[in-house]
């Protein structure tokens, strides 16, 4: 089934100009809002939508410019042979090489055969769908796309409403599983109440097929349907005759549509993987709306998202961590506004993002990503951010769209933050100076724009709270890593970063300028004493946040630094 192989949007919406090469598979848009996101699926839709007209207005050009015209093209591939005929199509037939990603009209060996359908609306606000091609153009040709073949190829799209796929209505879901038809019109002349009766025992005959593979769906997907039976019945709510007549309803006759918005969207996610041989893209906005976890997780398995050959070709949205998480990096695609155009970038071409995906989704829905060393630099940001907001003296992490994220060391510090820089994510990184990184790897980093934060020479996080802090903070974080670890391991710690010149028997010794030092290295001897994300959480916002205005001017330079980065 025909594949969305170029996407082309001039002046519509939001968007100035944008060219797009999706996959054949799951394409998951992620991004800020306003974006383009919608946009994007709005306009696939407008293009390849089995309609004859489309209403549109003037907020529907970019910036309210009417005199230049929107236009919207879609090159499918994968064509079925009704649209590779030479005799129907034969001039606007075009050739698309997928390594170069370019069109060609007249068609070479190793380019696979494909058709552009354009979309233009002028000034008039009237839509035209043409198929186009230089070499029609060149010799005055028009040809419109057969009503036939733009039914066979249009887009489901999955909303929060079954009024359309859960009934047998133009271009349904449930049209396209099976070549059953329902006659209702014998059991339509008579009253309502009976013909729903009179119709539904015909119908048990002639959608027998199609109610036993729906029934079959929502059994695999663990939709609970009233007495574990489908019926087709006349709905009740229908005003005219027509095929919308017709829809499916559980045992008690209450329609399926009445479901919850998240059945209704895993139910017709189902269906429309069985149909897949007979349309085989599906649209679908906000992916996560009305679902649970597991059930977002349930959902991406019915498009496909797992497989190695995608049944369907997808378009979605998601502001879901819990769908990036699951989804491959290839299957992720970031919408970035630019001054003049859009771009949509493959998370999937950044080096060594996947494992980033899966410990750290929420960070590809921010717009700003802050790659710490460690886990403590996490934990200290958190916990300052905390006391701040508390405070009321600043907007959160959260409010700012800002993400933290732990690299696990500096060995893959600048791969992790490169991957986020290379997706057009303002990015910065917070890294100690007791190791340094790659030769070469921050200067490159910093030479794309980017921001680093480091704490002073030689010094790592641990060193600059006990060096920079004042009498009364330091003796508070002993007394923290007490509670936490007990006297005789930090005590431990001490002697052995000090060659057993300290201990916890000389409190006051460990508060002078010269035994700062030492003491912070006791304080990341092995594990250390605050290097998980709560405890060194709680460290910041209990002692470090309430004592930095006390601190070292120098500890307190690069922390307002990295709070003035954020947007």
């Amino acid at each position: 089934m025909a594949r969305v192989r170029l996407v082309q949007i001039r002046n519509f919406r939001g968007i100035a100009a944008l060219d797009w090469s999706p996959s054949p598979g799951v394409n998951c848009l992620i991004g800020p809002g306003d974006s383009g996101k919608t946009t994007i699926l709005d306009a696939i839709d407008l293009c390849l939508g089995a309609r004859r007209s489309a209403t549109f207005c003037d907020a529907d050009f970019h910036n309210v410019d009417v005199e230049q015209p929107i236009s919207i093209s879609l090159t499918l591939g994968d064509l079925p042979d009704a649209l590779r005929s030479m005799e129907a199509y034969g001039p606007f037939l075009r050739g698309y090489d997928p390594v170069l990603d370019t069109l060609d009209d007249e068609p070479g060996e190793g380019e696979e055969t494909v058709l552009t359908l354009k979309l233009t609306v002028s000034s008039d606000l009237e839509p035209v769908w043409t198929l186009v091609s230089e070499r029609a153009a060149a010799q005055g040709l028009t040809r419109f796309l057969a009503w036939a073949d733009r039914v066979q190829i249009s887009p489901v799209r999955i909303g929060g409403s079954g009024d359309l796929n859960l009934g047998w209505r133009r271009g349904s879901v449930l049209n396209r599983l099976a070549d059953e038809k329902a006659d209702a019109s014998a059991a339509l002349i008579k009253a309502a109440r009976d013909a729903r009766t009179a119709f539904g025992d015909q119908a048990e005959t002639q959608l027998s097929e199609t109610l036993g593979l729906v029934k079959r769906i929502a059994g695999d997907l663990g939709i609970p349907v009233e007495g574990g039976v489908v019926r087709a019945l006349l709905d009740a709510q229908s005003v005219s005759f027509s095929g919308g007549t017709v829809s499916l309803h559980d045992k008690r006759g209450v329609p399926l549509r009445d479901m919850g918005t998240g059945s209704i969207r895993l139910l017709v996610a189902g269906l429309q993987r069985q149909a897949a041989p007979q349309t085989g893209i599906t649209l679908i906005d906000e992916l996560e709306y009305g679902l649970e976890p597991h059930r977002i997780i349930r959902l991406l398995g019915s498009l496909g998202a797992k497989e190695k050959e995608p049944p369907l070709q997808v378009f979605a949205t998601t502001h879901s961590p819990v769908a990036v998480r699951e989804l491959a990096a290839a299957q992720l695609w970031v919408v970035r506004k630019q001054a003049d155009h859009h771009e949509v970038i493959c998370v999937g071409r950044a080096d060594d993002v996947q494992g980033t995906v899966r410990v750290y989704p929420e960070a590809f829905l921010a717009s700003s990503v802050i790659v710490c060393e460690g886990a403590s630099e996490v934990g200290l940001l958190r916990g300052l951010d905390l006391y701040l907001t508390r405070q009321s003296f600043a907007p959160s992490l959260t409010a700012r769209a800002v993400a933290l994220v732990d690299a696990g060391g500096v060995k893959n510090l600048y791969t992790r933050a490169n991957a986020f820089s290379a997706l057009g994510y303002r990015t910065m990184v917070l890294r100690d100076d007791d190791a340094q990184p790659p030769p070469g790897a921050e200067e490159a980093f910093k030479a794309a724009g980017n921001h680093v934060a480091v704490w002073r020479p030689g010094r790592a996080m641990e060193d600059e709270l006990f060096v920079s802090l004042p009498d009364d903070a330091v003796e508070q974080l002993i007394e923290r890593g007490i509670e936490l670890h007990g006297e005789k391991l930090i005590d431990d710690h001490l002697r052995s970063a000090s060659g057993n010149k300290l201990s916890l028997s000389d409190r006051g010794a460990l508060l002078l300028p010269a035994n700062r030092l030492p003491v912070g290295k006791a304080a990341r001897s092995n594990k250390g004493w605050f290097k998980t994300v709560s405890w060194m959480e709680d460290v910041a916002a209990d002692i470090v946040a309430p004592a930095l205005s006390r601190a070292d001017e120098g500890f307190q330079e690069i922390i307002q630094g990295i709070f003035h980065w954020m947007p």
